[in-house]
């Protein structure tokens, strides 16, 4: 129970990593708030969740990162709900696949909305109850393609490199306020998000076999890898962690 008596703001809770970080925090004993853009889904995800931990550890709050009014009440809500937030993970994220000339200026400003301003909002927000209570963590989902560049996605390795490089600004500027920042940077996760992207693909079997391909391990992740990774970083015992944006890649970035 690595993260008893905590809570826990998981934006983007609903599925994928968000999802699955969430299920880990509750089975590490924290209580947990998850947010989504429809409240239809936050509700049948949190029935699921309530299987975990039971009811009383689990709320959701709806609506859309890349509004500040949103975001500060995610945030007011869970401090509502259970009294305080000790830890923020901001995964809520979308993905386009278009090179910088075939983005429109709706499809750019939402990339960045949501992947990088929704981030910084959060954090934002969060700031005044990590400093009232004298501790906190944030854990920001970056992305390889915040590390190095990739193909046909400009808005989203734009957004994610902002992610990437903001969590080692804010971890400089917090670090003697007791306010952890880091970010994991996964490859191409089994997700929601990863499944859409096949069902795009002209060739579906092409498709998974260039991703299997392209990680030196033969394989894509697996979300409950990433929510390891995510466990540790909210975890006590990595108090001297700061400002690292950590690769869960099979080893994509290495070559």
């Amino acid at each position: 129970m690595m993260l008893k008596g905590k809570t826990a703001l998981i934006t983007g809770g609903t599925s994928g990593l968000g999802l699955a970080i969430a299920q880990r925090f509750l089975r590490e004993g924290a209580k947990v708030v998850i947010t989504g853009t429809t409240e239809k889904k936050c509700g049948l995800v949190t029935k699921r969740l309530e299987k975990i931990a039971g009811k009383a550890n689990v709320r959701y709050v709806q609506g859309d990162v890349s509004k500040a009014s949103d975001a500060k009440r995610f945030v007011d809500e869970t401090v509502r709900f259970f009294k305080r937030i000790d830890i923020l993970v901001n995964s809520a994220g979308i993905f386009i696949e278009k090179r910088a000339e075939e983005t429109t200026e709706e499809e750019w400003d939402r990339v960045i909305g949501i992947d990088l301003k929704g981030v910084w909002l959060c954090c934002k927000y969060a700031y005044p109850h990590f400093k009232r209570q004298k501790k906190g963590h944030i854990i920001n989902l970056s992305s390889d393609a915040g590390i190095v560049g990739d193909p046909k996605c400009v808005a989203y390795c734009a957004a994610k490199g902002g992610v990437s490089n903001m969590t080692r600004a804010m971890a400089i500027d917090y670090a003697l306020e007791n306010i952890r920042v880091n970010a994991i940077c996964p490859a191409v996760i089994d997700t929601p998000m990863n499944d859409m992207e096949r069902c795009l693909a002209k060739d579906p079997k092409a498709f998974d076999d260039f991703e299997i391909s392209d990680h030196p391990v033969g394989r894509i992740g697996r979300p409950e890898e990433v929510a390891f990774i995510a466990l540790m970083l909210a975890s006590d015992e990595s108090e001297f962690v700061t400002g690292a944006c950590i690769m869960v890649d099979g080893g994509r970035t290495a070559r």
